[in-house]
């Protein structure tokens, strides 16, 4: 593989694992629906007894602030008399319809699924079943494919391949698990695609790269099928995101982005990580952040030493749009287009505009005040931070916390056994006499 061009550009805090109790939120976009929202990110909120120092933020949201925070799991590591007992931690998680999938510390995948306990009672998130990935090493990464049944997840430097919804691994007999992976990157319009209507239509392959220490790995993906396609040579990748041809990377070497054109098989610099001068040891550790906005966009964050940018990059290279700035170096970023969503180390959440940059609303960070455990009360609780954001390509649902309010009991009229065809339901006198009143209970 071959270089081309040159580029400019970025540094963070990291907010640092520590054992505790989770919470799982939600975060909805505000559409008035009943029943169920159109949900797009999942935030963990980690209970630690580390204080982390509050930065200022804009506070200048919108009248209707597009979004709002839902509880939906209130206690998701089961079974545990205490994390520092456990030692147990979430990793990752994903969303997909009434299915929540969740990877822990301990080699764990929980499966937690939208059911009511009777009619009575208003619906929420339970947990259906938990199994153990082959070993007992940290679930790094989830990535579901709804349009194949399928769920991708990164373990142990290998890629193991799950069905959905329920969550079974697929035998090694028919697809083997991709190994020495450093980390993978799917199609995201591959990502996005939607269940099919009928099991039995045809199914489009998913085309996906494992990045491996010297090469990049590209497959394609049909349900059980799994066709190796080509390896590109390369070395030194952290991460990297694809959007069709084109696949934003992050080199290890240089901490530098950039942008590979798969088909041509050639990297393009962009810019660097930070921008900031180095301090040696004492430099901060920066999370990198790349995000794919459409099929030929990207957004790159870089540290100028003062702030963070957020820079728009098409798939050759060129800038797009305006710039992007926080305040300080994001936790973690998520799109739902037209809005960019930002977790800041203070634990506050900023929204801006894809189209105007702008800042649209601003929520700030949970309360720092001793508060009670939700889950159990057997260990100290001191403050509630927010620990990560999880983009989810598809919809999942969120229990409405109205439901139970709007419903109430109503007396129906029923039909006697008596055949009654479509014309003669536009007469209702014809069939009104053979109408019955239940009982009231």
């Amino acid at each position: 593989m071959h270089q081309r061009g040159n580029g400019r550009s970025c540094i963070g805090a990291r907010v640092e694992d520590s054992d505790a109790s989770i919470d799982a939120y939600c975060f909805n976009r505000n559409n008035h629906q009943h029943a169920s929202l159109r949900s797009w990110c999942l935030i963990w909120i980690l209970y630690s007894r580390d204080v982390h120092s509050m930065t200022s933020v804009p506070t200048n949201p919108l009248e209707v602030p597009p979004y709002q925070i839902q509880p939906l799991i209130a206690s998701v590591l089961p079974g545990y008399q205490s994390p520092n007992e456990s030692g147990v931690q979430v990793r990752c998680a994903q969303a997909l319809g009434t299915e929540i999938y969740i990877g822990c510390s301990n080699g764990e995948l929980l499966r937690y699924a939208l059911q009511a306990d009777n009619p009575n009672t208003p619906e929420s998130y339970q947990l259906l079943s938990r199994q153990d990935l082959p070993t007992p090493k940290p679930v790094e990464e989830i990535t579901l494919l709804p349009s194949i049944s399928r769920a991708l997840i990164l373990q142990d430097r290998q890629i193991h391949i799950y069905t959905l919804p329920s969550l079974d691994p697929v035998p090694a007999t028919l697809v083997r698990p991709v190994r020495n992976v450093v980390s993978f990157a799917v199609d995201d319009e591959h990502m996005r695609r939607p269940p099919p209507p009928d099991p039995s239509y045809p199914m489009e392959p998913v085309e996906f790269c494992a990045i491996k220490r010297n090469g990049i790995a590209c497959f394609s993906f049909a349900r059980d099928r799994l066709l190796f396609q080509k390896e590109i040579p390369s070395s030194g990748i952290l991460m990297a995101r694809r959007s069709g041809k084109y696949l934003g990377v992050l080199s290890a070497e240089d901490k530098t982005y950039g942008i590979i054109d798969l088909e041509a098989q050639a990297l393009f610099p962009l810019l660097p990580l930070s921008q900031a001068p180095s301090m040696g040891p004492s430099d901060p550790v920066i999370k990198p952040s790349i995000t794919v906005i459409s099929e030929n966009e990207f957004l790159l964050l870089s540290w100028t030493g003062a702030s963070t940018i957020g820079i728009f990059i098409t798939g050759d290279g060129n800038p797009v749009r305006g710039t992007i700035e926080w305040p300080s170096h994001p936790e973690a970023l998520c799109i739902d287009y037209p809005y960019i969503t930002t977790l800041l180390p203070n634990g506050s959440i900023e929204i801006h505009s894809i189209e105007t940059q702008a800042i649209v609303q601003v929520i700030p960070a949970e309360p720092t005040t001793p508060t009670p455990s939700p889950r159990l009360a057997t260990f100290p609780v001191e403050f509630a931070i927010r620990k990560n954001l999880v983009a989810c390509a598809n919809r999942y649902f969120v229990p409405s916390t109205k439901r139970s309010e709007k419903m109430k009991t109503t007396r129906v009229r029923l039909l006697r056994n008596t055949m009654i065809n479509a014309n003669e339901m536009d007469d209702p006198s014809r069939w009104r006499d053979s109408a019955i009143d239940l009982p009231d209970e």
